[in-house]
C-alpha cells in the first residue's frame, strides 16, 4: 500500500531548495528518492504538481508526497504441493490450504501460490495477468481455505476476469461459514456497499454513498439449540474484499474466531474442551467450498468443491454443527 507524507515548510524554510527541505522533513526518504518520485509526478505543492528540485520553499507551502509501495522482485518458481480439484491446458482450481498467501507481496515473498503455481505450471504461466500476480483471478484472504481457479493462458485469464467481473450468473461461489448467534431470517440476503472503514482504515466495512455494491445470499444450514452459533452456507452475487465477513458481522453474526472483524465473546458458555479448540483456532471459520463457472474455451460448465479442512470440521463437531 503506498504511503501518503504532507509537509508543511515554516519561518525556516524560507528560500531554501525544495530538496533540501524535503530531505530533513522526511528523513527516511533519501534525497535521490524524493528526487525520482518528484521525476515520477508523485509530489504537489500547494495542490499543483511540483517538477524542479532546486524550486525555492516559501512559508506555509504545503507538501504532499505519495510514495509507492515498493516493487516486489519477480516471483520465483518453488516446490510447494497443491491439492488440485481440477486442470487441463487453460486453467486449474486448486484447493488453497488456510495460511497461503494468494500472491507476493512486502513481508511475503515467498512461499505464496503464485510461487506453486510458477513451479506446477512452468514457463507458460509467467507474465499472464502481471508478473505479480501470474494467472490470478480471483483470491481468497490468507486465511480462508478452498476452491480457487487459476489462468494458465492469456485467453484463458481475460476470459475468466471478464466473468467473475461481470457475468455472475454464470459463477457458483458457495463458502460454509461457522457464524456466532443466529440469523433472523435463517435465509436472506444481505445488501450494502463495501469500502474502507472511515473508523479503521485497515478494515472494510458496509458504507453509505460510497464503496462498491455488494450481495450476499445466506442460507443457515444449522444452529445450535442454545442459539450461541450456527453453520451457514453463503454465495457471492459480488466479489468484494472481505465480503462475507464484513456483511455477517454487518448484521450481528460475525465469524466464530474471525481477527479482524469478529466480536469478543463469552466463551465459559461452552464445555472446557470447546473452550480449547475455541481458543486455538485462531483464524475466520470460512471456507470457499464449491465453485462453479463456463470454460472459457469450450463452454462446458466446471463444478469443482474443495473438501472442509480437518481443523473446521474439528471446530463444527465442538459446537455440534454438522452437515
Amino acid at each position: 500500500m503506498s504511503e501518503n507524507l504532507t509537509y508543511k515548510a515554516t519561518d525556516e524554510d524560507e528560500g531554501a531548495r525544495l530538496d533540501k527541505v524535503l530531505a530533513t522533513a522526511w528523513p527516511d526518504q533519501s534525497r535521490s528518492r524524493i528526487k525520482a518520485l518528484i521525476e515520477d509526478g508523485q509530489l504537489s505543492v500547494n495542490g499543483a504538481p511540483a517538477t524542479k528540485m532546486s524550486a525555492k520553499v516559501k512559508t506555509g507551502d504545503i507538501f504532499d508526497l505519495i510514495v509507492p509501495e515498493p516493487e516486489m522482485a519477480e516471483p520465483v518458481p518453488e516446490d510447494i504441493k497443491l491439492d488440485v480439484l481440477y486442470e487441463d491446458d487453460d486453467l486449474l482450481v486448486i484447493n488453497k490450504p488456510a495460511g497461503m498467501v494468494v500472491h507476493p507481496a512486502a513481508g511475503n515473498e515467498s512461499g505464496t501460490l503464485v510461487n506453486a503455481l510458477l513451479a506446477h505450471c512452468g514457463d507458460s504461466l509467467s507474465g499472464i495477468g502481471g508478473v505479480k500476480r501470474p494467472g490470478i483471478v480471483h483470491r481468497l484472504d490468507k486465511d480462508t481455505s478452498g476452491a480457487m481457479v487459476v489462468a494458465k493462458n492469456d485467453a484463458a485469464h481475460r476470459a475468466l476476469s471478464n466473468l467473475f467481473a461481470e457475468d455472475k450468473d454464470n459463477i457458483d461461489r458457495a463458502y460454509i461459514a461457522v457464524v456466532w448467534g443466529v440469523p433472523k431470517p435463517l435465509n436472506g440476503d444481505i445488501e450494502g456497499n463495501i469500502g474502507r472503514s472511515p473508523r479503521n482504515r485497515k478494515k472494510m466495512a458496509v458504507v453509505k454513498n460510497a464503496g462498491k455494491h455488494a450481495l450476499t445470499h445466506y442460507k443457515t444450514l444449522q444452529f445450535r439449540n442454545d442459539s450461541l452459533a450456527s453453520l451457514v452456507e453463503c454465495r457471492l452475487a459480488t466479489g468484494r474484499t472481505h465480503q462475507i465477513r464484513v456483511h455477517m458481522n454487518h448484521i450481528g453474526h460475525s465469524l466464530v474466531c474471525d481477527p479482524v472483524y469478529g466480536r469478543n465473546r463469552t466463551l465459559q458458555k461452552f464445555n472446557l474442551e470447546t473452550q480449547e479448540i475455541l481458543n486455538a483456532f485462531n483464524k475466520q471459520a470460512l471456507h470457499a467450498r464449491t465453485l462453479g463457472f463456463l470454460h472459457p474455451r469450450t463452454g462446458k460448465y466446471i463444478s469443482t468443491e474443495a473438501p472442509i479442512p480437518e481443523d473446521l470440521l474439528a471446530l463444527m463437531k465442538a459446537l455440534e454443527l454438522y452437515l
